[in-house]
């Protein structure tokens, strides 16, 4: 059953981002590029944010004060990200098949995006696979019996929405859209902080606000990204 459980909780975790990867990233080399650097940079946050958080632990051991400097961190690592994209455009050009690189940006962001997903899921959900494994069975004597599931299902969330909130986040520095701005920053805060309710097991208003937050998210994206209603409709039918 523990075997079962790993393998379905890595198939919904993983599975459309690599399937995103798969059809949309894995034959481009500058795509990959991209995506292998934007996680390196999402490290870097991780390991400064620790920084952060030990160096602070024996003044204020809160676990709230570790995420909100944590979310801030990631952000201005975001935003670094999109700096060395622009800067590093013209030479993008020169070993790149597009005509006009700076006609695809959103896609350079959405590889961007999806870099920083994939090795924050990977980084939230491993510990967790290894345990899920065996020997023993979670919930079987206490706890939540569902608690793997429940990683799982918020993991898959955290990765699209980076996705998309890189996406947002670019476009609006390109357009000075300060709104996008904040609202990337604000909604990474509050499904943040929606998971510390995951310790007192209210796991259905973590999921269910996180989900809201994705559905919204990722229509702005589309948006931004040149999406409209008509063009959703023709990709629906297949035209």
């Amino acid at each position: 059953m523990t075997v079962v459980e790993f393998f379905g909780c890595s198939f919904l975790a993983f599975g459309p981002p690599v399937a995103m990867f798969a059809l949309t990233i894995a034959h481009d080399p500058i795509r990959i590029i991209i995506l292998i650097a934007a996680s390196f940079f999402w490290l870097v946050s991780l390991l400064l944010s620790s920084t952060v958080w030990l160096a602070f632990y024996p003044v204020t051991p809160q676990l709230t004060f570790g995420l909100i400097c944590s979310v801030f961190i990631q952000e201005a690592f975001r935003y670094l990200m999109y700096k060395v994209l622009r800067k590093t455009e013209n030479g993008l050009q020169e070993v790149t098949d597009i005509v006009r690189i700076t006609d695809y940006r959103h896609i350079l962001s959405y590889a961007s995006g999806l870099g920083f997903g994939i090795i924050s899921g990977a980084f939230s959900l491993v510990n967790i696979l290894a345990d899920s494994v065996g020997p023993a069975t979670v919930g079987l004597k206490k706890g939540s019996d569902i608690f793997m599931l429940i990683s799982a299902a918020q993991s898959l969330a955290m990765i699209l929405l980076h996705t998309f909130w890189s996406v947002i986040f670019f476009n609006a520095f390109d357009v000075k859209n300060y709104y996008h701005i904040g609202y990337v920053v604000a909604s990474h805060l509050l499904v943040s902080c929606l998971t510390l309710l995951n310790s007192s097991e209210f796991f259905g208003v973590t999921l269910s606000l996180s989900y809201l937050v994705l559905s919204i998210t990722g229509v702005i994206a589309f948006q931004v990204a040149g999406g409209t209603l008509a063009s959703f409709r023709k990709f629906v039918t297949c035209k």
